[in-house]
């Protein structure tokens, strides 16, 4: 730097405006938000003997921040999330739609509310665990016997539609010369050739 490079000697902006005039730093290497602050200089000068504002920080939450981590105290084991996955929910997502769903019906308190929610979606991931079971069993036994059984008549098929183009393009009454030096369909004289 063209000068100290304490932060106590001078700002950023003192600092490239002083690497500047020197020459040290080419007017085409200036950084981009050099032009900005020169235009539009901040109103206090940001320097390091300045007391910062004791300005309260406020608290941001969600409605559902609050029923999201008492979630989260009573549940210890969650599920692991794949971040590619945005089709499916995840289990604290499913929790919160059904509290609010039971929310919005007003008939219970909260503390009725938390509880028959946990249990509404032990429910439904039970439910949706059994039905991937049962569709996984089904696909894998259908898909295994279908592949088989479509594996065994292509297999078939090609060897019949095989046999029907080597009999049509074979002539019908083969020669004796011919019988001798082919044999199913090979010709055994250019087998032997060197």
């Amino acid at each position: 730097m063209a000068q100290s490079r304490l932060e106590k000697i001078g700002t950023i902006f003192t600092r490239v405006s002083g690497l500047l005039r020197s020459g040290a730093m080419k007017s085409e290497d200036k950084p981009l938000w050099y032009e900005v602050y020169a235009a539009f200089p901040p109103k206090l000068e940001p320097r390091f003997d300045r007391p910062a504002p004791q300005i309260p920080i406020r608290n941001i939450f969600y409605e559902e921040d609050q029923v999201r981590a008492k979630f989260h105290k009573s549940q210890k084991q969650t599920e692991m999330v794949s971040l590619f996955d945005r089709q499916r929910k995840t289990q604290t997502q499913q929790f919160i739609q059904i509290y609010q769903g039971l929310k919005s019906q007003g008939a219970l308190d909260e503390e009725k509310i938390f509880e028959t929610s946990l249990d509404l979606l032990q429910e439904q991931r039970a439910q949706m665990k059994l039905d991937a079971q049962q569709i996984s069993t089904t696909d894998s036994d259908e898909g295994s016997t279908q592949s088989l059984s479509e594996a065994f008549s292509e297999a078939k098929d090609s060897s019949d539609s095989k046999a029907t183009t080597t009999s049509a393009t074979t002539s019908p009454s083969p020669t004796k010369g011919d019988s001798k030096s082919k044999i199913g369909g090979i010709n055994i004289e250019n087998l032997f050739k060197d």
